[in-house]
């Protein structure tokens, strides 16, 4: 008998899937496991065992986490943590899984928290459902796939680029109409503002404001649509420089604000610097503006490596943020705070969780209202990810 097919424990009084629910992952050509809140295997379906091959019995309640290479394992068991406490509704990253056979293979693995409108907040945390895709097949695939209908695949990337080149056109032709709103916005104002009544400086103020949130809005969605289809650049990058580089660049666009930063030097990874400034400057921007209330302006940009992983954290002193809604965090549109309250789009979050994801990391935050807000960033070290480049033949994110 395989791990896989080994009798899974009971949680809590929570019962193991019925049978018509592991009947329908057993069919599922997709690995896909279930774990308890604590990373146990509570089932696992015949494609995680086509997967990785037959493994020994293992004891009930054994840790999900010896499926992965060593490297892995911290990250992924800090991102079933997130999952399962409801920090996070999922987390995506590449990892390496261990074959049965000595082997390793490169997939990328979800982690999603099964709802269950049973369960109150406070009591234990959540199942968790772990899906795998198999990297290393899907790039195969993409090869034989090219190599016997190269000019169909060639045509329907072409046409792919032509729509997100017709996307990127569209927002930057909307950006001319709104440059000549706020630019008339201000000269009426200038010209005429002494002879309107406050309904009229009221209804110019709403013009202006409006035109600022959509131009706002428009660069989010650029942010996002370059977080998610920009190609990747591989190198070594200082995020020491980058978090430097970025907070330079706050305090000069507010320069009569006091700041207290601190930053560990030498935060090294393997990664594209435009993307990883493109995530901190989301990360840290939010730090400066959720602390437009403080006296001085606290952030600190501190991390180490430990075992292949480089493992960062942005704290600040702000506001903060009510953890019942942290599930919310990192979905384009989904807001925290309102506008009165410094409340963006919700753009900027989302674009920073893909590029983490993207570089084969992850990105969660936890806040206490009032105290200020945490984001942990895991990224593979700029060593490891060669190393592993190197002996796999794949590439960073």
């Amino acid at each position: 008998m395989s791990l896989f097919e080994a009798k899974p424990p009971q949680t809590g009084d929570r019962p193991v899937p019925d049978a018509m629910f592991r009947l329908a992952l057993a069919g599922s050509p997709l690995p896909v496991a279930i774990l308890d809140g604590h990373g146990a295997w509570r089932y696992a379906n015949p494609a995680f065992e086509q997967l990785l091959g037959q493994s020994p019995d293992a004891p009930q309640g054994a840790s999900a986490a010896d499926l992965f290479h060593p490297d892995d394992r911290l990250a992924f068991e800090e991102a079933m943590q997130a999952v399962a406490s409801g920090q996070l509704p999922s987390v995506e990253s590449a990892r390496r899984c261990l074959r049965a056979n000595g082997g390793e293979v490169w997939v990328q693995a979800t982690l999603s928290a099964i709802e269950d409108p049973g369960r109150e907040t406070s009591s234990a945390p959540s199942d968790v459902l772990l899906t795998l895709r198999d990297l290393g097949a899907e790039r195969s695939g993409q090869a034989t796939l090219r190599h016997h209908a190269g000019d169909d695949v060639q045509m329907a990337e072409a046409a792919q680029q032509q729509l997100q080149m017709f996307a990127d056109s569209v927002a930057h032709d909307l950006r001319a109409p709104l440059r000549s709103i706020e630019s008339f916005a201000g000269l009426l104002e200038k010209r005429c503002g002494p002879e309107l009544d406050d309904g009229g400086r009221d209804h110019l103020q709403r013009i202006r404001a409006a035109a600022a949130r959509m131009g706002s809005l428009l660069t989010g969605l650029g942010d996002l649509s370059t977080a998610t289809r920009s190609e990747l650049k591989p190198a070594t990058v200082d995020l020491s420089m980058l978090a430097d580089w970025v907070l330079a660049e706050l305090q000069d666009a507010e320069p009569d604000r006091a700041a207290d930063l601190e930053i560990t030097p030498d935060l090294r990874v393997q990664g594209d610097e435009r993307l990883l400034k493109l995530m901190l400057t989301h990360l840290l921007g939010n730090a400066w503006k959720f602390s437009r209330d403080r006296d001085v302006v606290r952030i600190q940009v501190v991390g180490e490596a430990r075992e292949g992983r480089l493992h960062v954290q942005v704290r600040d002193a702000g506001s903060g943020f009510d953890m019942r809604y942290a599930r919310k965090l990192f979905e384009p549109f989904q807001r925290l705070h309102g506008p009165d309250a410094g409340g963006g789009h919700g753009l900027g979050l989302a674009a920073a969780h893909r590029i983490a994801a993207r570089h084969g990391g992850t990105l969660s935050g936890e806040s206490v209202p009032g105290e200020g807000a945490t984001f942990h960033i895991d990224l593979p070290t700029a060593c490891a990810t060669e190393e592993s480049a190197d002996a796999q033949g794949h590439p960073a994110g």
